[in-house]
């Protein structure tokens, strides 16, 4: 987070660069915008491997575009959902919503998923029984149906809808749910891949019945290609940084996957078969070979239409979570994407023409990393757990006080404690107050930085820091819970999806905040621009570039170094 004041860019300044003319075709606008988002790329990585990386991939994207080295997310909950939309829509989750990967309904009484609606079921592929079990890593969403009805806010997208004349085409392609939908906006349609189907899907939010190219492909092999196969090393293991902890005791031993190259995909009707291929590299070629199919099956870029196309790339994520981001796995698995991007990038260039493309790359949050790693550094970090709270002295404190301690806790979903508040009614205990004490109580344990009660953030009865006004930018009065948690810098809870990970994010630390943008397209200059920038300012310039208005709900600057 940083001072508004340093953000302030002269009118004149902006107008000027708003109404200049780009040098796309002749109403300005380029044939095709091809937004790439990297899940869990931290803002140094790029640069930490680019002496490996190829010429058509990261090093096209820097050689023709611009990037912003310090580029930062300005909300505290850094994750998937959080940061993919706020980079679709240019504002802040307090604005567009989407507050959390997961959020208590308070009406149903139930988890809520953030994409998940039960009005739009998936949409069964013809001549398949169609199952209603739940994606295992989306297991908390209570209804089988997506669509972006929970997103607040116009995106991105949206507005190319909106403001460019012709039907545009708009689509967003990812392995997860949310890295499609969010970027696909409300006006477009988006595919993402179902591990327990093995293929590609919607919901019938999108349409009623598959184009025949999506069932050519899921019926193509491609995803039983890689049974009975390895992900092993692209390279000689001495060419990479870290070669020499391929079996680091801190990583996690996923079932049948092992810590150590290669790692086996087993067999094609294998228990965790699909989950293994979003483990690795593997995720992001499917996604990569899916969005190739559908470029060419709806005519992407082949007209003076500006079409859309966001590829969410979701492996670096998954690779980070269970073995690091300093890990041979993560190091491997970014040359791999390297190449992904050249292949898919090159795919544009032949079909469409990169110089008819406006390219652009961000990354969704960052990631913390090991606290292993960290402790054989000597930096200290640890992660935390909640059922610590008994043990604490925070717990006696309460019982004096109320008479009870864990038991006004209902649950605990990153970054929010949600009270019970049948039991409070029951005991006669006043909410308001009960946040406000636990929260006091909660920030003395070891790990916790900050606890901020919702109705002290609601009230404005919080002192204005750089992190308070990132918690702030991530409050929804109806969606946030009732206690906001921030951890100790290299403190997390180590649970992803009901499994045990070797790191995570969703932090206001600049390890998790910190993400590359790079924009790239004719008459963009080559540069590196250092200055701190802000991933709300994303949607707003894009909007720039194309002429349109910017999103509903944009609260970020015009980044003017790519306007002539």
């Amino acid at each position: 987070m940083i001072d508004a004041t340093l953000r302030v860019t002269s009118v004149g300044a902006i107008v000027a660069c708003i109404f200049s003319p780009t040098a796309y075709a002749d109403d300005g606008h380029p044939r095709l915008v091809l937004q790439i988002t990297v899940d869990q790329l931290r803002g140094d990585l790029i640069d930490r491997n680019l002496k490996h990386f190829g010429e058509g991939g990261f090093r096209y994207l820097l050689d023709n575009g611009t990037y912003f080295t310090n580029a930062h997310h300005r909300h505290a909950n850094t994750e998937t959902i959080v940061g993919h939309t706020t980079l679709a829509t240019g504002t802040d989750p307090s604005i567009h919503g989407m507050v959390a990967n997961l959020w208590f309904d308070r009406e149903t009484g139930t988890p809520f998923y953030n994409v998940q609606d039960p009005d739009y079921p998936l949409l069964a592929q013809a001549g398949i029984d169609q199952s209603t079990e739940i994606d295992p890593t989306q297991r908390a969403a209570t209804s089988d149906g997506r669509s972006p009805a929970a997103i607040l806010s116009s995106t991105f997208s949206d507005e190319i809808a909106i403001g460019i004349g012709g039907n545009p085409k708009i689509f967003g392609v990812s392995v997860k749910d949310r890295g499609a939908i969010s970027m696909a906006g409300h006006s477009g349609d988006a595919y993402w891949f179902s591990k327990s189907e093995g293929r590609f899907v919607t919901s019938k939010y999108y349409m009623e019945a598959y184009p025949e190219w999506v069932g050519n492909w899921n019926d193509s092999g491609q995803v039983a290609a890689f049974a009975e196969t390895n992900w092993s090393l692209s390279d000689k293991v001495d060419t990479y940084r870290f070669g020499n902890m391929d079996d680091a005791e801190w990583e996690t031993d996923f079932p049948g996957f092992g810590r150590v190259f290669p790692h086996p995909y087993g067999a094609g009707d294998g228990k965790y078969y699909t989950t293994l291929l979003t483990l690795s590299p593997a995720g992001d070629e499917l996604t990569a070979s899916f969005a190739k199919e559908l470029l060419d099956a709806e005519d992407l870029g082949k007209d003076d239409v500006t079409d859309y196309l966001s590829v969410s790339f979701s492996s670096t994520d998954y690779v980070g979570h269970i073995f690091g981001p300093s890990s041979l796995e993560a190091e491997d698995n970014l040359r791999r994407l390297d190449a992904t991007i050249a292949g898919l990038l090159k795919h544009v260039d032949e079909t469409v023409g990169l110089e008819n493309t406006l390219v652009v790359l961000s990354a969704d949050h960052g990631a913390a990393e090991v606290p292993g790693y960290l402790n054989s550094l000597g930096i200290p970090a640890s992660y935390f757990s909640f059922d610590d709270v008994d043990t604490h002295s925070a717990a006696a404190n309460l019982r004096q006080e109320f008479g009870f301690a864990s038991e006004m806790i209902e649950s605990f979903s990153q970054p929010y404690v949600y009270l019970d508040e049948a039991f409070l009614d029951e005991n006669d205990l006043d909410k308001r107050i009960v946040a406000r004490r636990l929260a006091d109580e909660l920030q003395k344990m070891p790990g916790i930085a900050f606890a901020f009660s919702s109705d002290d953030l609601r009230s404005g009865r919080v002192a204005v820091t750089p992190v308070s006004s990132a918690v702030l930018s991530n409050f929804h009065s109806e969606r946030s819970g009732d206690i906001y948690i921030v951890f100790e810098p290299h403190w997390f809870v180590g649970d992803f999806d009901g499994l045990h990970v070797a790191s995570h994010h969703g932090s206001p630390w600049s390890y998790d905040t910190h993400v590359p943008i790079i924009i790239a397209g004719q008459g963009i200059d080559k540069k590196r621009v250092a200055r701190r920038v802000e991933t709300i300012d994303l949607a707003p310039t894009l909007s720039a570039l194309l002429k349109i208005k910017e999103p509903s709900g944009s609260l970020g600057m015009v980044l003017h170094e790519v306007l002539k």
